[in-house]
């Protein structure tokens, strides 16, 4: 059988991909005569329902024989192949190409429900039949190539969102869907969110800016889905207002709202405003280790005035300086409800025309204003078990300067299933400056996500931390698939952008 090969070659961390090898003889083959047992492939299960509770679960093994290079001693290499039954064969999709001495193929439900989906266009709950190839060819014989084939029905699912927001004039953006509160991840279906609610309703959205499709009440306290405006939507109930933990599992429709004390800022947003933004209100970044803490990374061409907003263009309940005109350095910090007292920081013409990293720390009671000029790194690096150079620190993989603008660096190449974060300076004793994922297991959206800056040796970014430790960070992007990515990385603004090409 002769498989014409599409572009995709799936390029997963178990699927890594083996280098294709060169000449007639392979030294780890030490029996030169493997005898002629015909190569033959078998599968672990003939009928599979594939389930996203399962997701990380092994869905099938297909596994075969060496057969035989015919005494030669020479390499034999492997590969394999799935097919919708009754499809033409140039719609065969390659999962592992020329692949020396790999003899199974182990996905998980997840990854076998990616392929059938993408790549076959399969129905989510339709059980759809696939022939399996495995071809071996000998080294030097790649006109005489043994095969063999075995079938099995899967059945795949329709997987529930990543993202999930809520919206509601309980919580703290109201019913704005381009303005919805965002959730966080932590596994499949799983999300988590704590902050301040009031009295009032609330629901779930799973797209920034759409009303549909969305989770509401089932009327039993648990989830129902909605994707059409004709359909029940009951919203949940906020009774007292409060500092709430809300967990959802998509996957059993379960919700459950808890009371919390004493973990949650008065604002989930502030804004940076000023005159180096029109008097445009610009978000700020909300620290994912300290949630009372809000970055952002600002370029001053000229000198200027600025202070902090709570909403978008609201004049009203603002954090600002102690005095008139306060310098940059200063840390004092007033909130203020009304409109008066209106200080604010004042950066002058020898101060500007430079960038600097600000840190507003919103703790009642102990407000402060931390700003400090930012010059970029010259290098960065890719450190960890899915980076060509491993953990290895004198391994560590270069990015390069974008040289539009030095505050970005830019690297594309292949990159292994593991864990992965940035050095800028690779120092020996790992107590450098790191730029890492913002919460534990990250996985990459192949958008723009926020990543966190820890540079361990500098005392000045320990203190801005109260109750944390940054040595004892070290929190890693996962990346669950190999294959070529590009990323980019921001150091200024603190965002990085991995994307599978």
């Amino acid at each position: 059988m002769k498989l014409n090969i599409k572009n995709l070659v799936l390029s997963m961390a178990m699927l890594a991909a083996l280098p294709l090898m060169q000449g007639c003889t392979d030294n780890d083959y030490m029996e030169l005569n493997l005898g002629e047992e015909p190569l033959a492939l078998s599968v672990s299960t003939d009928v599979v329902t594939l389930t996203e509770k399962a997701h990380a679960s092994e869905a099938l093994v297909l596994s075969w024989t060496s057969g035989t290079n015919h005494g030669t001693g020479r390499r034999i290499t492997y590969s394999l192949s799935l097919l919708p039954e009754g499809s033409a064969s140039d719609q065969a999709f390659v999962i592992i190409q020329d692949a020396v001495q790999k003899y199974d193929w182990k996905p998980s439900n997840q990854d076998l429900n990616k392929i059938l989906l993408e790549q076959f266009h399969a129905v989510p709950g339709t059980s759809l039949n696939i022939d399996a190839t495995v071809t071996a060819t000998v080294a030097g014989l790649e006109g005489d190539p043994q095969v063999s084939s075995v079938k099995f029905a899967v059945t795949p699912y329709k997987p529930v969102s990543e993202t999930l927001y809520l919206i509601g004039d309980a919580t703290p953006n109201g019913w704005s869907a381009d303005n919805a509160t965002e959730m966080a991840r932590a596994d499949n279906g799983v999300f988590s969110w704590t902050g301040n609610m009031t009295a009032g309703k609330f629901k779930f959205i799973t797209e920034k800016g759409s009303f549909l499709p969305s989770y509401g009440n089932n009327g039993q306290g648990g989830l129902i889905y909605r994707d059409a405006d004709d359909q029940p939507d009951i919203a949940f109930e906020i009774t007292e207002p409060h500092t709430y933990k809300i967990d959802v599992n998509l996957l059993d429709l379960s919700v459950n709202v808890t009371q919390v004390e004493g973990i949650t800022p008065p604002y989930d947003t502030i804004f940076f405003v000023g005159d180096v933004t029109s008097w445009n209100f610009m978000l700020m970044q909300q620290d994912p280790l300290d949630p009372f803490l809000f970055r952002a990374g600002v370029f001053f061409p000229s000198a200027g005035e600025f202070k902090f907003g709570t909403a978008n263009g609201s004049w009203e309940n603002m954090y600002k300086a102690i005095s008139e005109k306060a310098p940059y350095t200063s840390q004092g910090v007033e909130f203020v409800k009304g409109y008066d007292p209106d200080y604010k920081w004042y950066l002058n013409d020898s101060e500007a025309n430079m960038a600097y990293k600000i840190c507003l720390d919103i703790r009642p009671g102990s407000e402060r204003m931390i700003m400090r000029p930012f010059t970029p790194y010259t290098t960065m690096y890719l450190v960890g078990s899915a980076a060509p150079g491993g953990w290895d620190l004198a391994s560590g993989t270069p990015m390069t300067v974008d040289p539009s603008n030095p505050d970005v660096f830019i690297w594309t190449g292949q990159l292994s299933e593991g864990e992965l974060k940035f050095s800028a300076d690779l120092r020996s004793d790992w107590n450098g400056a790191w730029f890492m994922a913002p919460y534990e297991n990250a996985t990459p959206t192949g958008t723009v996500q926020k990543t966190i800056f820890i540079d361990k040796s500098d005392s000045g970014l320990a203190e801005e931390y109260r109750d944390i430790s940054v040595g004892d960070v070290d929190r890693k992007w996962v990346i669950s698939e190999a294959g070529t990515y590009t990323i980019t990385l921001n150091q200024l603004l603190e965002e990085i952008t991995i994307a599978k090409d």
